[in-house]
């Protein structure tokens, strides 16, 4: 009997080895019973969650799924605008897996497969997405949108990601090219477009110069006109007063008003370098002041 209980011992310790399964955590498990899935009275997967189960020892099998998010970094590919543009875009994936039953009887559990199908579904909805936008929206304005319409579409579509059991986490656009050929014709265009605007705003700019200088010149000749009229007011005004002061002088005294001003004639009539030529009698009136003084 102790010769047979040993082997009896191992026999039921291999069993119970056999038996207890372990799923780790971020893994599910799906069991194969007959090489077939093992499924429940709603013939829906039975899906293990993170901890300890039982099986049949030799009659099931566990296949375990990562639960994790994943990333599918995408190749950069060619895709068409609506102008009929084309661009490369380089793009990557978050998914996980959003039913473990379907995942593994759509695609047998092979990530690869799985990865492999979901970069076709992926590639067709940027296709679709930036095929109804032009180069500027997705450049600059509506990537945001060109993204979030790409996962709502791969979650929610007829022949989208969730047919594979797949749930899309997220969608981006890493870098956006455009190809060489392409890429000439537009800086071009831009060229051209840059220059016509900088002419535009050249020849603005020498309209306003022309109407600023017409003004300039305008008020400078207004300045000028009113500065001369008030020069000649000033001049009038100095003129009269001058007369007035030597009016008055010559009623003071008429003989003395009479004497000044003949010197100040006689100061620039015979100045230095002047070449005035006068004919006078000796006994004209101009030289009175240099005659011999009589009574």
């Amino acid at each position: 009997m102790r010769k047979l209980l040993l082997p009896v011992l191992a026999i039921f310790a291999f069993i119970a080895y056999q038996s207890v399964i372990v799923v780790q955590e971020g893994q599910r498990g799906i069991m194969l019973r007959f090489s077939k899935v093992h499924r429940d009275g709603e013939n829906k997967v039975v899906v293990y969650e993170p901890g300890l189960h039982f099986k049949l020892p030799l009659i099931d099998q566990l296949k375990t799924l990562d639960a994790r998010i994943k990333t599918l970094d995408g190749k950069e590919d060619r895709f068409v605008t609506v102008e009929k543009k084309d661009l490369l875009v380089d793009s990557y994936v978050k998914w996980k897996i959003s039913d473990f039953g379907k995942f593994y009887t759509s695609v047998g559990g092979d990530f690869r497969k799985a990865e492999d199908l979901l970069r076709r579904k992926v590639n067709d909805r940027l296709r679709s997405e930036i095929g109804s936008r032009t180069i500027k929206d997705i450049v600059s304005g509506s990537r945001g949108e060109l993204m979030a319409g790409a996962q709502k579409a791969l979650n929610t579509g007829e022949d989208g990601a969730e047919r594979l059991g797949i749930e899309v986490v997220d969608v981006r656009v890493k870098q956006i090219n455009l190809p060489n050929e392409v890429s000439s014709s537009i800086y071009q265009r831009m060229q051209a477009e840059r220059a016509a605007v900088a002419r535009e705003h050249r020849s603005q700019g020498e309209e306003k110069a022309e109407f600023i200088r017409a003004e300039t010149d305008k008020k400078v000749v207004l300045i000028m006109a009113n500065a001369n009229k008030t020069a000649e007011e000033l001049k009038g005004q100095g003129d009269a007063q001058a007369a007035k002061i030597y009016a008055d002088a010559f009623k003071q005294d008429p003989d003395f008003y009479r004497f000044v001003r003949s010197l100040k004639a006689y100061e620039e009539s015979f100045a230095e370098g002047s070449n005035n030529m006068m004919l006078l009698k000796p006994d004209s009136e101009f030289f009175r002041f240099m005659k011999a003084p009589t009574k």
